[in-house]
């Protein structure tokens, strides 16, 4: 089955706008095949697996149906648990981000009713709910269902194991039969088949089943994130691990753009992969990256479809995949003829259910780790640094490096001081304007809000003055000789920016930037007020 652009499928242009913001290039299997049929009204058996992008399938077809000045209840969507309606939710108002007075409802135990009661006065045309909520509130009288044009049995299987078949049968009863019944399930077994036969006219069956894959011998690493220190600890675990090679995997366009910026301000060889590049300009990317010009390539899935690199030693899931069976797929680009790999992924929030989901379809365990810290990479910095020293060492043919070492030695420095002098100097230490080293480490500040080594520093200048992350990042290392991988994460704002800098080397920064200028323009910068 060919996969369709969105914009071949006859969507609506605030649809479609929501879908460009959301930046998926194609529709998955699943949308190709069923979208089509379910805006010429017919129902849909939608056989399918979890994370095959079949939430888009029914929630696409149930916004173009909706009416913004009907204030009815119009569409329906049942699911097997808490966490996939609020999913579901989540999705389907994104992409009905454009279409104005048409709101969104979950409801399901474990929320206070009162409140869901309060919602639905105020009159959600599309509801997302488990069974026993949404029959709690029809027999409640606060849910009405006379005006429902549309209703999908999301993961039927999965509501039929844990008993809700009779609740979804009186829920069908009490909703017009001059409906359209969307059913999607990863298996039909009896019972499903019966209540198609019985709630559903002339169904058209979609199938979209996941090929079976294997996953490689790859090392496969999870990590517990908040999205905004992504980038933080995506540099960190470049620098502690140093692949020759590595790509990063974003869902979006934007992402992959964002993060390429990101990354280059902080002086990494990245570049972007996506589908709005034109032939010649992937051509060149690919062609860089297989010569090593740049060593971290950051793509979207379907731009990096058909990509055979040899010597990719790490991936990273900086996004989670949309569709379980691209996470095969993309970690399959490392450990290639025999060589070994490793597969970071960011997880965020109730992100975990979808991991849980990836792992029972490739069969396959993902280990949680601890985000390396800034501690870490220094550690790991640190032991490579004196590695090599020793190698050094045991090489031999030092004689002229002992000539000036015994010059210091005479002027009453020990050997101890001037080794570590040279490795202060290498690490790259600052140095204060009295010639010694500046020993800001010790300086104490109030809680910045910052992660824990770092301070908040505030500087006055935001996007109004067109100021971007690689400029804070350009600016900073430029002036005070830090590297820019050591910066941590960047706020920009319209009139003011916030930054994050290791707690050791904030007096040197504030001291040496202010009355600077960034992009032109002359800054202040101060320790920021705790975000409590």
């Amino acid at each position: 089955m060919k996969e369709l652009k969105f914009s071949e499928l006859n969507l609506s242009t605030e649809i479609q706008r929501s879908i460009a913001d959301m930046g998926f290039e194609e529709a998955t299997p699943i949308q190709s095949e069923a979208i089509p049929f379910v805006l010429q009204g017919r129902d849909i058996i939608g056989q399918a697996q979890t994370g095959t992008g079949k939430t888009a399938a029914f929630g696409i077809p149930m916004l173009e149906m909706a009416s913004a000045e009907n204030k009815s209840v119009q569409a329906l969507v049942l699911c097997p648990t808490r966490e996939l309606a609020i999913q579901v939710a989540e999705e389907i108002r994104k992409l009905g981000k454009y279409k104005k007075g048409i709101e969104v409802l979950p409801i399901y135990g474990g929320q206070p009713i009162d409140r869901q009661i309060k919602a639905l006065k105020m009159r959600p045309q599309i509801i997302i709910g488990t069974p026993g909520r949404v029959m709690d509130h029809m027999n409640r009288n606060t849910l009405k269902l006379g005006g429902v044009k549309m209703i999908a049995l999301d993961e039927a299987d999965e509501m039929l194991d844990m008993g809700f078949i009779e609740d979804i049968e009186t829920i069908l009863k009490a909703v017009p039969e001059e409906r359209q019944t969307l059913l999607f399930s990863a298996t039909i077994p009896g019972p499903i088949l019966d209540l198609t036969k019985k709630y559903q006219n002339n169904p058209q069956h979609v199938k979209v089943l996941h090929k079976e894959m294997t996953v490689p011998n790859v090392e496969q690493i999870y990590f517990e994130v908040k999205e905004k220190s992504k980038v933080d600890i995506l540099c960190r675990l470049l620098d502690i691990h140093n692949p020759k090679l590595s790509m990063v995997f974003c869902n979006t366009k934007k992402k992959v753009d964002t993060l390429v910026a990101d990354l280059q301000g902080r002086g990494y060889f990245a570049d972007a992969l996506h589908g709005d590049l034109k032939q010649v300009q992937r051509d060149r990317v690919m062609e860089k990256f297989r010569k090593e010009t740049v060593d971290i390539l950051v793509a979207t899935d379907v731009a990096a479809r058909g990509i055979d690199v040899d010597h990719v030693e790490a991936v990273f899931n900086y996004d989670l995949p949309q569709d379980e069976e691209y996470y095969v797929h993309r970690i399959g680009r490392t450990a290639r003829a025999g060589r070994t790999g490793r597969a970071f992924s960011f997880v965020v929030g109730r992100e975990i259910y979808k991991l849980r989901d990836i792992q029972r379809y490739a069969k396959t365990k993902i280990n949680l780790q601890k985000a390396p810290t800034l501690g870490d990479v220094e550690e790991v910095k640190t032991n490579m640094l004196l590695d090599k020293i020793r190698e050094t060492i045991d090489n031999g043919h030092l004689g002229k490096y002992i000539g000036i070492a015994e010059r210091l030695i005479q002027e009453d420095y020990t050997s101890l001081d001037i080794a570590a002098a040279l490795f202060k100097s290498v690490m790259g230490e600052i140095e204060g304007t009295d010639g010694k080293a500046a020993e800001v480490h010790n300086e104490t500040y109030e809680d910045t809000g910052a992660e824990q080594g770092m301070v908040r520093l505030f500087i006055n200048v935001g996007s109004k003055d067109r100021i971007r992350p690689g400029d804070i990042v350009g600016g900073i290392a430029g002036e005070t000789g830090i590297s820019g991988k050591l910066i941590g994460s960047i706020d920009i704002y319209e009139k003011f920016t916030f930054v994050e800098v290791p707690r050791e080397y904030a007096n040197e920064v504030i001291r040496i930037m202010k009355d600077n200028q960034i992009k032109g323009r002359k800054i202040n910068i101060e320790p920021a007020n705790s975000r409590k």
